[in-house]
């Protein structure tokens, strides 16, 4: 995988995504293990049996006995993962944290064998839009200004995309939105940071914030989102991709102009030129 030059900014601060990482709770993982019942659910679908699997994921130990024999791999810029060893690739909560996630699906879509599949879970650009929202309103009014603090996540139709740019097949692409209920803004933050989700983003500011910030954060969290019993809601969107490597076993659109029947005719209607 090509890296980027050293002068390139990175989106992410690797170092820093480490270091929060480090300092998580196993008990404030719910997302991860959220993630683990939607990849059960949707490989319960599918008509194939794997037997070589693989998991890309910071928490190992969330993993260890989802998939039997599955090799787990750590979420770094290059995976280790051998070329054409595995014919289940799950990425599973990393890619909203790459500095390249089209390089990580190419990665992925390297380890497969003909006919392989890659399943994506990570957070989509739905989450924490309410925290996004009043933290960006507050820094105005008190500062005058934004500052990068919340990690751009992807929207669902161009997480999608990444799949045919990274070369695979039958790309398909939806999300389940979560939402969790905190008693104040500092609950929902001290439950990012036991999550390891707290701001790694390479232009983050580095000073401390001022207090009155997150003071007119919280009011205007409570006045546009809050519930009726006074908590308030953080949304988690959980994006689901899939794709196959390519094989001539699947199946193929028809060429233009090749139906043997007129849609016309299946439906009994008549059929009308349009006009010119």
């Amino acid at each position: 995988m090509k890296m980027p030059a050293p002068n390139t900014p990175l989106l992410v601060d690797r170092d820093a995504l480490a270091a929060h990482r480090a300092r998580v709770r196993s008990d404030a993982l719910f997302l991860h293990h959220a993630a683990v019942d939607e990849v059960q659910d949707r490989l319960s679908l599918v008509n194939k049996t794997f037997t070589a699997p693989a998991v890309v994921t910071p928490f190992a130990g969330v993993w260890a006995d989802v998939l039997p024999g599955a090799r787990l791999v750590a979420d770094d810029e290059v995976l280790d993962l051998p070329v054409g060893g595995h014919d289940l690739v799950v990425h599973a909560m990393g890619l909203h944290w790459a500095n390249d996630p089209v390089g990580q699906l190419i990665q992925c879509r390297r380890a497969l064998r003909p006919d392989g599949l890659v399943l994506v879970i990570c957070l989509g650009g739905q989450t924490l839009h309410q925290l996004r929202a009043a933290l960006g309103q507050a820094e105005i009014e008190v500062k005058g200004g934004l500052s990068p603090r919340v990690a751009p996540m992807g929207e669902l139709r161009e997480l999608g995309a990444l799949l045919q740019r990274a070369g695979l097949a039958l790309p398909v692409a939806d999300s389940v939105p979560l939402t969790a209920e905190y008693r104040d803004l500092s609950h929902l933050m001290r439950d990012l940071r036991d999550m390891g989700e707290t701001n790694a983003l390479g232009a983050r500011v580095r000073h401390a914030t001022p207090r009155a910030v997150f003071e007119r954060a919280e009011a205007l969290y409570r006045d546009h989102f809050a519930n009726a019993a006074g908590r308030l809601p953080a949304t988690f969107e959980l994006v689901c991709l899939t794709g196959w490597s390519p094989d001539e076993s699947q199946p193929k659109p028809l060429r233009p102009g090749s139906a043997q029947a007129r849609l016309a005719d299946a439906l009994q209607t008549k059929e009308t030129k349009l006009s010119d």
